[in-house]
């Protein structure tokens, strides 16, 4: 063969075999981008479904968000936090409908828990939150609090929250009413805030309530009735939290490690 055809040759085989190398290189560069594109969905997918997690969880049981259902009674063989003395329990009570209004939305309210670990004053907000403070003031002049536990507490980046005022210490007790929520417009769940637990559903406020003892993210949906103004209530509200839960709902959200009571609870105009 003369030499410039064989030439030729040499450069069409050359030419044949860049190009399937760069055909080949092409494709390499396909399937990484499929791979990095499948793990950027899963990846996504993931995030996802951790929210939705997160707020199928809230839903369920409380970023948990507050709500009144949540975890079982805490076992009578824990020890009560601060060795506190242990009240009687008494049969929940159940009313019909709320109570008739009996308080001057113009005064001032507070409400006394005596705890296992000490006592909590919170000034209510009657003119806010007139309907949701009448019913605080109407069960506990019947004693409904007396001798109940706090069954829940919260300790998470974004909620920190203890749980009270359910008689059965499950989490889904009510007084046999509910209530609309109030006091809605622009609340914030900051520390020392008393807010009413409720269900998902609108006009579900019950008995329930939640103390903060962190600054909180919430969507303005609790009624927020009152707020811990007090350094000893807080000290108290931290020792109640120092109780720790046993992520019973999930990872720091369950039922308090150590018995938590409310003594008595009375509400006083003044």
């Amino acid at each position: 063969m003369p030499s410039s055809r064989r030439q030729r040759e040499l450069a069409r085989q050359r030419a044949q075999r860049q190009a399937v190398r760069r055909a080949e290189k092409h494709k390499r560069r396909q399937r990484t981008i499929a791979i990095v594109a499948g793990l950027s969905v899963l990846v996504i997918a993931g995030v996802v479904a951790l929210i939705i997690g997160l707020n199928s969880s809230s839903n369920k049981a409380g970023p948990a968000t507050p709500v009144t259902t949540a975890p079982t009674p805490t076992p009578t063989t824990r020890p009560v936090a601060c060795n506190g003395p242990v009240p009687p329990s008494s049969a929940p009570k159940t009313y019909p409908s709320p109570p008739p209004m009996t308080i001057n939305t113009n005064a001032n309210y507070s409400m006394t828990m005596n705890t296992s670990c000490g006592t909590i004053v919170v000034a209510l907000e009657a003119k806010q939150a007139p309907q949701t403070v009448n019913s605080l003031n109407f069960l506990a002049g019947q004693g409904y609090y007396n001798g109940t536990p706090c069954h829940r507490l919260v300790q998470s980046e974004s909620l920190t929250v203890l749980q009270c005022g359910d008689p059965t210490g499950t989490g889904s007790g009510t007084p046999g009413y509910t209530l609309p929520e109030e006091n809605l417009t622009g609340a914030k769940y900051t520390r020392g805030t008393m807010a009413m637990a409720k269900s998902s559903a609108p006009h579900s406020t019950g008995s329930q309530f939640f103390l903060v003892d962190k600054d909180s993210t919430l969507p303005p949906q609790y009624t927020v009735v009152g707020h811990i103004n007090s350094p000893a209530g807080l000290a108290v509200l931290d020792k109640l939290m120092a109780a720790g839960q046993d992520n019973s709902n999930q990872t720091g959200d369950g039922a308090p490690l150590k018995r938590i009571y409310l003594d008595t609870v009375t509400v006083t105009q003044g």
